[in-house]
């Protein structure tokens, strides 16, 4: 098995990346969230599975071995293969998926493409107590969701980045080019409104005050955001496209 890569990034495509290590160029399946935090010409290190078929060895990139274990753990339920598993991380964070299964979120679960209420029900079932609690990331010392600053800080991500990658994760995922930009819009104001809300109350922080659109889509929202600079801010844009995917979700 091959754990991790840790080299320049060569190349990215819509799906995937390709990570030079020792001369090598190794080809990478990833999520709109993973892809966002790679830059071409940059070093990146990516926990990884390797998936063995008949025709194909197929590599599929994580931004940390949280999320990757949970790639290989959603497979051994019936009828989730890698590519499904790598939706269902493109939709959720693990943490979320750790709670739409505890509580039995059947619905939560069928807003991944390919997903029925039959299968959310079989993966619920079969599931259930293995994902382990929500913030063991967290508690192995991985990088949680992260949340969105408030005006005015470095937390906030350049607007016209953004959405240039969120819309290229939602077309990748099979949504149209008209849906994708209304799901953007929506989340754009939800931003402004939070920024503006942040703002205005007196203890700083993270913005509260809309707290159902992009905070609660995130997770939680967590205050040094602002102060950990580019990283912190690519990784945003994962927070970005699972907000623009709930909208979609529930248009």
């Amino acid at each position: 098995m091959i754990s991790h890569l840790d080299g320049t990034v060569s190349a990215i495509a819509p799906e995937g990346a390709v990570i030079e290590v020792g001369g090598v160029g190794l080809l990478v399946q990833c999520t709109p969230g993973t892809l966002a935090t790679l830059r071409p010409g940059e070093r990146a290190r990516v926990a990884t599975s390797l998936v063995v078929r008949e025709d194909a060895l197929t590599l599929f990139g994580f931004t940390a071995d949280d999320e990757r274990d949970v790639f290989e753990l959603l497979q051994t339920a019936s009828g989730v293969g890698p590519r499904l598993a790598l939706a269902m991380l493109a939709v959720f964070s693990p943490d979320e998926l750790r709670r739409a299964v505890a509580a039995e979120d059947v619905t939560a679960l069928t807003r991944v493409p390919g997903i029925g209420r039959k299968g959310a029900q079989r993966i619920v079932l079969e599931l259930a107590g293995r994902l382990g609690s929500p913030g063991m990331a967290a508690g192995r010392g991985q990088p949680g969701q992260p949340g969105l600053s408030p005006a005015g800080g470095t937390g906030l991500l350049a607007a016209a980045r953004w959405r240039d990658q969120v819309r290229a994760g939602l077309l990748n995922l099979g949504w149209q080019a008209r849906e994708a930009d209304q799901a953007i819009a929506a989340v754009e104001a939800d931003v402004l409104a939070a920024n503006v809300d942040g703002a205005a109350s007196a203890g700083g922080g993270a913005a509260n005050g809309d707290a159902g659109t992009a905070h609660v889509d995130a997770g939680a929202a967590h205050a040094d955001a602002a102060g950990s600079g580019g990283a912190a801010r690519e990784a945003e844009v994962a927070v970005m496209l699972r907000a623009a995917l709930r909208k979609l979700s529930r248009s």
